[in-house]
């Protein structure tokens, strides 16, 4: 699942030119002696074996295998020191002109850049002799050289993804255990100090979502007016209207008055009625200037943001979100995509 670094990554210089034709050959000269090297130290190393030893007896060819230890190990093993000596040697005239050439930018930086082929110089690291050999293939290849037919590199690379894919995945899904078990273990302490840590950016971004999706709702676009606040004046005109119909004191005083009482009355209960639409629209359009829907936003990020997390409701919540957030992963992580790859190469 995880994205895994090509082969790209091994310890080499980007090629910024084509190199000559006596390096592109002294480098296929070294390829070629360190794969000589080492498939004549690991075939002298098996030889020499004790399971050799045995195999050979079982099989019967105990007295060809001692003919070989005696007559051929210590020239390869004589051998095998030259050759270390060489690598040194050459080691130091690459660092000498590399030093020449002002190729790093302190001087020192060579035996760290080029650790495999120091460390490999050692006879008991001489498995590191391989990397350089894979550094040096894979340079030729960048320059269009194919040291190995095409198809024994890809399947390579494929084997290598996979292989880092395996690795990474498994470090990650052990990651994801124990993150279940300190969630767990610590009693929802962890979910409360990672949310105390923050509340302040939750409160920034509380006010930012309500200012994208809310203010569009309560404002009408076209008009410029809070859309539920004619509905609204119009409700509370008519429950002013309403009060002041059932006000039965009002009612007395304005029978009172001789033929001009009704009429009284009724403009009354209109300039009550005007009065609350008038009001209500004047409250929701004061009420909905960006100034204050900012200071109300605020008000109300705030509150959210100091909720106090241990409610046992919201504690489970929490939970079950973290735990669906870990299981999702997981189950993303477990799909092995160089499957996927082996069945729909590119």
């Amino acid at each position: 699942m995880t994205n895994i670094s090509s082969v790209s990554d091994l310890p080499t210089h980007e090629i910024t030119e084509k190199p000559s034709r006596l390096k592109l050959l002294y480098e296929m000269g070294m390829l070629i002696l360190i794969i000589i090297d080492l498939l004549i130290m690991g075939f002298d190393a098996l030889l020499m074996s004790s399971f050799m030893t045995s195999l050979s007896n079982w099989l019967g060819f105990g007295e060809l295998l001692h003919g070989y230890q005696s007559a051929w190990h210590h020239p390869l093993k004589t051998m095998g020191g030259f050759f270390t000596i060489f690598l040194i040697i050459e080691l130091l005239a690459r660092w000498a002109v590399a030093i020449q050439q002002k190729r790093y930018y302190r001087w020192f930086f060579f035996p760290f850049i080029h650790w495999y082929e120091v460390l490999g110089c050692a006879p008991q690291l001489r498995a590191l002799r391989l990397l350089r050999a894979v550094v040096i293939g894979y340079r030729l290849y960048q320059l269009g050289y194919y040291v190995l037919p095409k198809n024994w590199i890809k399947t390579g690379v494929f084997y290598y993804e996979m292989l880092l894919e395996e690795i990474s995945d498994r470090v990650i899904l052990v990651a994801i255990d124990n993150i279940r078990n300190e969630i767990s273990r610590v009693d929802g302490q962890l979910v409360q100090s990672i949310i105390n840590n923050h509340r302040a950016e939750i409160e920034v971004v509380i006010v930012e979502v309500l200012q994208q999706e809310v203010t569009p709702i309560l404002l009408d676009k076209t008009h410029k007016n809070p859309m539920f606040a004619e509905p609204l004046a119009e409700q509370v005109g008519l429950a002013i209207q309403q009060s002041l119909n059932n006000t039965p004191e009002l009612r007395r005083l304005l029978k009172m008055i001789p033929i001009a009482g009704s009429i009284i009355e009724s403009q009354i209960m209109s300039i009550g009625k005007h009065l609350g639409e008038n009001l209500t629209l004047s409250l929701s359009k004061n009420l909905t200037q960006p100034e204050t829907l900012d200071t109300i936003y605020q008000q109300v990020a705030k509150g959210i943001s100091q909720v106090d997390t241990s409610n046992p409701a919201l504690e489970k919540l929490i939970s079950a979100i973290i735990e669906d957030s870990l299981g999702a992963l997981e189950s993303q992580i477990k799909i092995q995509q160089w499957k996927h790859r082996a069945i729909n190469p590119l």
